[in-house]
């Protein structure tokens, strides 16, 4: 007998258009995946209201979108369970139910609360939901009882919290409903956005899966290089220079060699040096366009998969539920 395998289980807010960090930070890890576990994918358009409560005009238009990129960029519905967390209510039922056994001060020790708050001085994010985020978020692993969650290291305070609600829960209820999921640690590449600053939806910096070619070319064409570097002829340093890191990312090591040199001796000139970078990513993209083309032609199919892996989450979700009013005999 062949033993299953092991659960990996993930979600993405669809809080805007995917870029190129959630390309290479996310997908391209979650693609790898498929070959080794049993993969859960989900969008998550209930977090998304944590920080869009205000205006949900565009949170089904960003879930469409982030399943056509997540297609297109090799997420295999045959391989991989692709589902929205809003089409499960049992995401809500155990984010309530948890959410009267969580002690506040769990929630404000959270790391990213303040931090985000300070980032994103727009919005009013004094609310409940937005404090309580994290119960929702463990409600949304613990329902699939998952072996690992993907994470990068500044993520795993998040995980250590559903795992002490998991424990929470069993001892509060005498029972071993749910295990501690583990962290399936990530090495997540840092992209820079046009501006400089790591590239972020709330910078306006990114460059988008759904971007065409000249789009793409013109934006880097206005990213920022060596602030230092005002003429052609003045040297560069690469090791300070967003375009450089792209090259890091998708240019050849021979390629890095040689700019790194001609960019230190004002060899090569910035507007060349982004050209070539374009080159690269462009002939990496151009496959994802060619699918995002197809994908965005062909709702039914969109619309059928989404049905099929929400109904076979909403089988797991359901188990799981089950067992958690039974301890708790509700």
């Amino acid at each position: 007998m062949t033993m299953p395998r092991k659960r990996v289980l993930s979600g993405m807010q669809p809080s805007g258009l995917m870029h190129l960090g959630n390309h290479l930070g996310a997908l391209e890890n979650w693609k790898s995946l498929q070959d080794q576990y049993e993969c859960y994918f989900f969008v998550a358009d209930w977090h998304a209201l944590s920080t869009n409560y205000a205006d949900t005009s565009r949170i089904r238009e960003f879930s469409r979108e982030l399943l056509i990129d997540w297609l297109a960029a090799g997420i295999d519905p045959e391989r991989s369970t692709v589902f929205i967390q809003s089409r499960i209510p049992e995401h809500a039922v155990l984010h309530l139910l948890l959410s009267m056994m969580t002690p506040i001060s769990w929630l404000e020790r959270n790391p990213t609360y303040k931090e985000k708050q300070e980032e994103i001085k727009e919005k009013d994010l004094s609310t409940y939901g937005f404090l309580g985020y994290p119960v929702l978020q463990a409600a949304d692993i613990l329902l699939y009882k998952p072996d690992f969650v993907p994470v990068g290291k500044d993520q795993l305070p998040h995980l250590e919290l559903t795992r002490e609600l998991a424990r929470r829960f069993n001892d509060i209820y005498k029972t071993q409903v749910f295990a501690e999921p583990k962290e399936h640690l990530t090495k997540f590449p840092k992209v820079m956005g046009t501006d400089g600053r790591k590239m972020s939806k709330s910078y306006g910096n990114t460059i988008n899966l759904s971007d065409t070619e000249p789009v793409v070319r013109q934006k880097l064409k206005t990213m920022v290089t060596d602030p230092a570097r005002v003429r052609r002829n003045d040297p560069g340093n690469p090791d300070i220079c967003p375009v450089y890191d792209f090259h890091k990312i998708y240019s050849p090591q021979a390629v890095q060699e040689q700019i790194n040199k001609d960019c230190r001796t004002a060899t090569i000139g910035c507007i060349d040096c982004k050209k070539l970078v374009a080159d690269r990513i462009v002939e990496r993209m151009t496959p994802v366009w060619d699918a995002r083309g197809r994908l965005s032609k062909d709702p039914a199919y969109l619309n059928d998969i989404v049905t099929k892996g929400s109904n076979r989450a909403g089988e797991v979700a359901k188990a799981t539920l089950h067992d958690v009013t039974e301890a708790m005999k509700i």
